[in-house]
């Protein structure tokens, strides 16, 4: 296969000839971000984030503390990840050989990483965990994860998901296999790794999920390309047998523990938060709620959310906290990068949020005037 990304039949976009590195590069990062797949900048040939700034490896610091991430740079690879086709332009036209990372959890996919490493199988518990295998059970020819994933399939009477021909799948250059699936329900499942001791699906078998990133179909690697397979390029709903092994290989948060939240999104706290002026600390707390509203692709209460982080920048701006076209600006960014397509109602919600809070400056002591 010609080191492309085959786009669907139903992209209107689909170039007519084949693209050169630089326009394979830029449309793929768009064709995944057209779909709702936030998007980051792998260093080129490899399947690693971009290096991090200067300043971000001199003084490291969490994402939500970075300045760089809503001045639309790179740093802290998928936590940078973006639906903005602008800021897509930026990164990749100047960047034709970076490769695509995709942020799983904001995207809402749970992906499958199955891998084919020529090393010795774990113990027994270990295989498929929580699953006891016996020691009469003859193991041999066990020697990957398409094995594993095989078995655990097997054992609950469905199809392996290597051969789910119903959803996206993408073979990766060292001979594994990427299965990809789109959750709706808007449940947090957690990443793993197939070889942990702790959680768990089976052995060699990755779960990209919330907290990691996977490759984007079409990316060039040192090692080769990560080439679709068959036919299809969306990802199917995630099938329910698999969510329930998710959730019996503790792939969700325990029910007690309540889903982080970098910031809180009152305006008083965020302001607080600001401490000593830090307009982009202000701005992120400001802006962490309407990012929220990814995980979901409807709804979410997202024209209430992204009004009142309207009406909170309006009133930090006539306090003289933050300058207007700056906050305008990176509300607009963020609220298009969450409900792409929706640009004249985002612009209606923020005109009358800012309004209002124009009328209203929010002080340090989170007291509105």
């Amino acid at each position: 296969m010609p080191a492309e990304l085959r786009f669907s039949r139903s992209d209107s976009r689909r170039p007519a000839l084949e693209p050169s590195v630089a326009e394979l590069s830029l449309a793929t990062a768009r064709w995944c971000a057209r779909r709702g797949w936030p998007v980051h900048p792998l260093a080129a040939g490899r399947k690693t984030p971009v290096a991090n700034c200067s300043d971000c490896r001199a003084q490291p610091h969490p994402p939500t503390d970075c300045p760089c991430i809503p001045a639309g740079r790179w740093c802290h690879g998928f936590h940078s990840a973006t639906l903005d086709q602008d800021r897509i332009q930026q990164w990749w036209g100047s960047n034709p050989k970076f490769g695509i990372g995709v942020s799983c959890g904001r995207a809402g996919l749970v992906v499958l990483d199955i891998d084919a490493h020529p090393v010795q199988p774990p113990t027994r518990d270990r295989i498929l965990p929580g699953i006891p295998i016996a020691d009469h059970i003859d193991l041999t020819g066990l020697a990957n994860g398409f094995h594993t994933l095989a078995v655990l399939a097997a054992l609950r009477g469905r199809p392996s998901p290597a051969e789910d021909e119903s959803t996206l799948r993408v073979r990766t250059p060292s001979g594994g296999l990427h299965v990809w699936y789109r959750v709706g329900d808007g449940r947090r499942w957690q990443s793993s790794v197939g070889s942990s001791s702790g959680r768990a699906l089976a052995w060699q078998v990755d779960i990209r999920a919330h907290g990691s990133y996977i490759i984007a179909p079409g990316t060039a690697t040192r090692h080769g390309v990560y080439t679709p397979f068959g036919d299809v390029r969306e990802p199917a709903a995630l099938p329910l047998w698999l969510a329930q092994e998710l959730e019996r290989t503790g792939h969700l948060p325990a029910p007690n523990i309540p889903a982080p939240r970098p910031v809180p999104p009152r305006a008083r706290q965020a302001v607080l938060a600001a401490g000593g002026g830090r307009e982009q600390h202000v701005l992120a707390a400001v802006l962490a709620p309407v990012e929220d509203c990814a995980q979901v692709p409807e709804g979410a209460g997202f024209s209430d959310t992204l009004n009142r982080a309207a009406y909170t920048l309006g009133g930090l701006v006539a306090a003289g906290r933050l300058l207007r076209e700056e906050a305008e600006q990176a509300l607009r960014h963020t609220a298009v990068a969450v409900r792409p397509g929706q640009e004249r109602r985002i612009g209606q919600i923020i005109r009358s949020g800012l309004t209002a809070g124009l009328n209203r400056p929010l002080h340090d002591n989170g007291r509105r005037q």
